[in-house]
């Protein structure tokens, strides 16, 4: 009897280890072309082509205008140039996006890809309710601290409490106030601000550093500073792009 249940207990065990290892990875679009410059792009490549949970696809805009979007499950913009990322689309390509996520598809966006997800510039896709609180984006490069909260470990892997992590111009927002999308979720705020060159000061700390929001059937997920940049931080990107995916 014992043996007998030894051995039911392990055929269950593979089992759950097949179902595991079966899973389709999650498609993910990595957009890298006009407006994704630094080392967004090769740092999420490194975090994300080794593990097997992915399929990682790298797409340009011209890809995406013509509806690659459709093979996948999530989609990242990294940092850069929102505006210059918007113009790399072109019309056809920010329909394509907006599409996508409204039908149930993920979208990450650190920095740059941050700004383009907000609804405040004629040019951004308008998938969070959000807006930038000035004009004067380039605030400085450098670490800044923010407070991980409560419900952000389970979207983003990161521990709650105050962090320090890489910011560079990221965008400072606030509720865009748009009736037609939810609010946005706070998951980390800023704890310090950097304020070069002019920008305002107080308006940073405080503002959301990480925040999630839904657009149509889609999941949505931005980064003002760079975790993907930050030692300790690498999990972030994987988590985001669970969540973005609904897993």
């Amino acid at each position: 009897m014992k043996a007998l249940l030894v051995l039911v207990t392990f055929v269950a065990f593979m089992a759950s280890v097949s179902a595991e290892e079966g899973k389709a990875p999650i498609r993910v679009a990595l957009y890298d072309d006009a407006g994704s410059t630094g080392k967004g792009v090769p740092r999420v490549t490194e975090l994300l082509g080794k593990d097997t949970s992915f399929k990682l696809t790298v797409l340009k805009g011209a890809d995406i205008a013509s509806g690659a979007l459709k093979d996948h499950d999530v989609v990242i913009f990294t940092g850069g140039s929102g505006s210059k990322q918007a113009a790399g689309l072109g019309e056809a390509g920010k329909v394509e996006v907006r599409k996508f996520v409204e039908n149930g598809g993920g979208y990450v966006g650190i920095c740059a890809g941050a700004y383009l997800a907000c609804s405040g510039f004629d040019w951004s896709l308008g998938v969070l309710d959000a807006m930038t609180v000035s004009n004067k984006w380039k605030r400085g490069i450098g670490d800044v601290k923010i407070q991980v909260h409560d419900i952000a470990p389970a979207v983003t892997g990161i521990t709650t409490g105050e962090q320090s992590v890489r910011y560079a111009n990221g965008p400072i927002i606030k509720p865009a106030g748009r009736d037609d999308i939810p609010d946005y979720e706070t998951l980390a705020s800023f704890r310090t601000e950097l304020a070069e060159n002019n920008s305002p000061k107080g308006i940073m700390v405080d503002s959301p550093a990480w925040a999630r929001g839904i657009f149509g059937k889609g999941r949505v997920i931005v980064s003002s500073p760079h975790p993907e940049q930050t030692p300790g931080m690498d999990a972030f990107v994987a988590s985001a792009v669970k969540w973005a995916a609904g897993k």
